[in-house]
């Protein structure tokens, strides 16, 4: 079981755990206000917390009708009927995730956004609208000028806060004439503020150059479990303390 730490984001206004030992990346480099980026010591792995504006249900949908992924529960999956809010959800949190990916990058769908409870308020009742899911993506990209990169195309985005040789990149040599990709898992976590027209995200990344080259698998599965457990424990300890941070 990992151990966490009690962690103050945003200037106190939110409250939950990283993992222990890993380093506020704000002490390093300039990080954007709307973000908290916190970067394991011993690997290449990164935890990142935004907060975004809310998206908007037809863009959420307009997103999803371009992706190639077919989620069991997600809006346009063989059906005609009006998109639910759960299905409006599940696609506004791919719409943020898609929307770090760069030209020719593509995003596998691992596990689709799933409905879990968040206790958000430390000492009154959470506002009602609140809804959060989460889930996992991969992402490939292929590699440009010579170096990977993760895919981020905007600037400020949340896989874009750090370059490619601090989240990594897995670089197949491939002799088949076929462009070289990196790889990246990414876990994340969206709670949608419904009055505060705001979505909270939470994306702990895995890159996996060091353990595909090193051929270390056990290493790689050890840090997709940290992943996990990461944003599960952030599920259940994730606390509002000043809800006007969203004014």
């Amino acid at each position: 079981m990992s151990q966490f730490t009690e962690q103050e984001f945003f200037g106190g206004a939110i409250r939950g755990v990283v993992p222990q030992g890993w380093i506020d990346s704000s002490t390093l480099r300039e990080v954007p206000d709307h973000q908290e980026l916190w970067l394991s010591p011993t690997t290449l792995s990164n935890l990142i917390i935004e907060i975004n504006q809310r998206v908007p249900q037809d863009e959420a949908l307009s997103t999803f009708a371009t992706l190639n992924q077919q989620l069991t529960a997600a809006p346009g999956s063989g059906s005609a009927a009006p998109a639910t809010t759960e299905t409006v959800d599940q696609a506004a949190a791919l719409h943020h995730l898609h929307d770090l990916c760069d030209e020719g990058d593509t995003m596998q769908v691992i596990k689709s956004p799933t409905r879990v409870d968040v206790q958000l308020a430390s000492s009154s009742p959470t506002p009602s609208g609140v809804r959060a899911y989460r889930g996992i993506v991969s992402f490939t990209t292929p590699v440009r000028g010579g170096g990977g990169r993760i895919p981020a195309s905007a600037e400020g985005s949340a896989a874009g806060v750090a370059d490619a040789g601090m989240l990594g990149a897995q670089v197949d040599e491939v002799s088949n004439g076929l462009p070289q990709v990196s790889r990246l898992t990414c876990h994340f976590l969206i709670v949608r503020l419904e009055a505060q027209d705001t979505d909270l995200l939470v994306f702990f990344n895995v890159p996996h150059e060091e353990f595909d080259k090193t051929g270390d698998p056990n290493g790689l599965s050890v840090e997709e479990v940290l992943a996990e457990e990461t944003i599960g424990a952030l599920t259940g300890r994730l606390q509002i303390c000043d809800w006007g941070l969203f004014v």
